[in-house]
Order: C-alpha cells, then structure tokens, then sequence
C-alpha cells in the first residue's frame, strides 16, 4: 500500500499498528515516523539486525511478544519497501490476516540528486516524522 494508505488505515483503525524494520541505527540517525497524531507509536522490530544484517529468525514470535495479534491490521515499514515486503509475508504466512508492505518504505528510492527522501516513500508524500 502506500504511504498515504497506511496512514489512512493507521487513522481509521484504533487497533492498527506501524511496524518499522530497520535497525536500531536507522531509527536513530534517519529518523522515525511521528505518529502521534494519532495516538500511536511505531513498534521498532528489526527484520534484519546490524552489522550482519542476518535475519531475526525469530520475527513473528517477536510480533506476538510485542502484543501484536495476528488479526490486527499491520503496516510494516523499511528504508525502501524490500525488507517491509518479506515482513509482511513472514506475517501472513505466520496467520497475519492483514499485513502490509509500505510501498517506498520510510526513505524511497534515490533521486536523480543521489539522495533519498524526494522521489517516493513516507518522507517523499510528506507524511509526519522526526528524527532523535
């Protein structure tokens, strides 16, 4: 879906919940989606873990743990949509009745400058967010 979607469907949905992937390093120095607006905030589970980025093997079970249940509407978010994209499937293949990829991710693809951030993605449709 995109980014304007998951909003709408964060907004819509009292029990729906934003799942950023990224690391621990990329909430920190690239920033977050603000979901404070509407009374939420993004559950930070990473889909690969740094330096290795090897896979959380564990990823489902650490949704459930997290309290999120498998009839919950889940937008899961990356950098780009690749990692949010295998997320999601691990979560409907889990029995995730409603999981979806965030199409562009938080950053996008790069721009004609060589940067993220402007072409598509969270920041790109100008959505809120912040950075720490």
């Amino acid at each position: 879906m995109t980014p304007e979607e998951a909003w709408s469907l964060l907004e819509q949905h009292p029990d729906a919940v934003l799942v950023d992937v990224r690391t621990r390093e990329e909430w920190m120095f690239v920033g977050l989606p603000a979901l404070q607006s509407l009374g939420k905030e993004p559950r930070l589970i990473s889909w690969q873990v740094w330096p290795q980025m090897a896979q959380n093997h564990d990823f489902t079970g650490t949704l459930a743990e997290a309290g999120i249940g498998p009839d919950q509407p889940v937008v899961f978010l990356c950098r780009s949509g690749g990692r949010s994209r295998a997320a999601a499937m691990a979560a409907t293949s889990a029995g995730y009745t409603a999981a979806f990829n965030i199409e562009g991710g938080f950053e996008g693809d790069v721009g004609e400058d060589g940067h993220r951030g402007t072409v598509n993605g969270w920041k790109a449709a100008g959505l809120p967010w912040f950075q720490n």
